[in-house]
């Protein structure tokens, strides 16, 4: 492993983490918004707005991680 493909891999890695990272706020962001933490446009406009940022926050935590660890693989050597 060259340093560039070490600091490509220390990159990919951040960006994974830093995914997994924003899922986990959009999730407790849509979950405040959904109790009613905090208003942006009143019930229950609030609460549909806070069930679609969970939901979006839950595919960006589970799903888009390994999405792009898929794509970044390497290949494998015949």
């Amino acid at each position: 492993m060259t340093r560039s493909d070490d600091t490509l891999a220390k990159r990919r890695f951040f960006a994974l983490s830093l995914m997994r990272l924003m899922g986990a706020a959009f999730v407790a962001i849509g979950f405040i918004l959904i109790g009613g933490g905090f208003s942006l446009a009143g019930q229950p406009t609030d609460r549909w707005v806070g069930v679609a940022i969970v939901l979006v926050g839950a595919f960006d935590f589970a799903v888009m991680p390994l999405i792009l660890a898929r794509r970044w693989r390497s290949p494998k050597n015949p």
